[in-house]
């Protein structure tokens, strides 16, 4: 890979770019170029979202672009290559990112309160849009957090292992090249030093450690 790739990261619902400076921070430490995206997660659908990331994408220099999505954050990577596939090539990480739905987020849209505070980019991924989708063609390495610590247990029963708001089951991507639960709480994924580690690890060598 591109010694001087860049990295884009994209937060996830609620958040802003102010939530990825930790990680872009260590990141840029290992020498990676960084790039937080923001997004509107509540106003804008997926595919709305997809366009503005594209567009952001005109001003992130580098031949290698790879990709870390926290949460809602890598569905809308995956909107992304659903709607604009000709990307430069990388790899892509995807962190607490409910994959295959999200239990917490349809509890989330069942009442009209709801439905207005998780916005129109969680709705299509409750409506099941995102499992139409194909996978991008990318290494992708998957990772969940195994403390289940977070508000995702105070809208929705979280019986298996999760990290209080999106379950290790959630998060699965049957193509990844690689996938590591670690012991950190949803939440805590964008400010833990072991988790950017892991990130650093797959972006430069494909695999995790284990």
């Amino acid at each position: 890979m591109d010694e001087k790739a860049s990295v884009v990261l994209v937060n996830g619902l609620w958040l802003n770019s102010l939530a990825l400076q930790p990680l872009a921070l260590r990141l840029r430490r290992t020498g990676f170029r960084v790039f937080p995206f923001s997004y509107p997660s509540v106003r804008c659908d997926l595919h709305s979202n997809a366009d503005r990331l594209q567009a952001f994408l005109a001003e992130v220099p580098g031949e290698t672009v790879h990709w870390v999505g926290y949460s809602l954050g890598g569905i809308v990577i995956r909107a992304l290559f659903h709607f604009h596939p000709q990307q430069r090539p990388g790899r892509i990480v995807y962190l607490g990112s409910p994959q295959q739905g999200s239990l917490a987020g349809e509890s989330i849209m069942r009442s009209p309160v709801g439905r207005q505070m998780g916005g129109r980019s969680l709705s299509d991924l409750v409506a099941g849009q995102v499992r139409r989708w194909g996978w991008p063609p990318a290494d992708t390495g998957v990772i969940a957090g195994s403390r289940a610590l977070g508000l995702g247990r105070l809208v929705a029963r979280l019986t298996t292992p999760s990290d209080g708001t999106v379950l290790v089951d959630e998060t699965d991507v049957p193509d990844a090249q690689d996938r590591v639960v670690l012991p950190v709480a949803h939440s805590a994924m964008l400010f833990s030093p072991l988790v950017a580690r892991q990130i650093n690890q797959f972006l430069r060598n494909g695999r995790f450690v284990h």
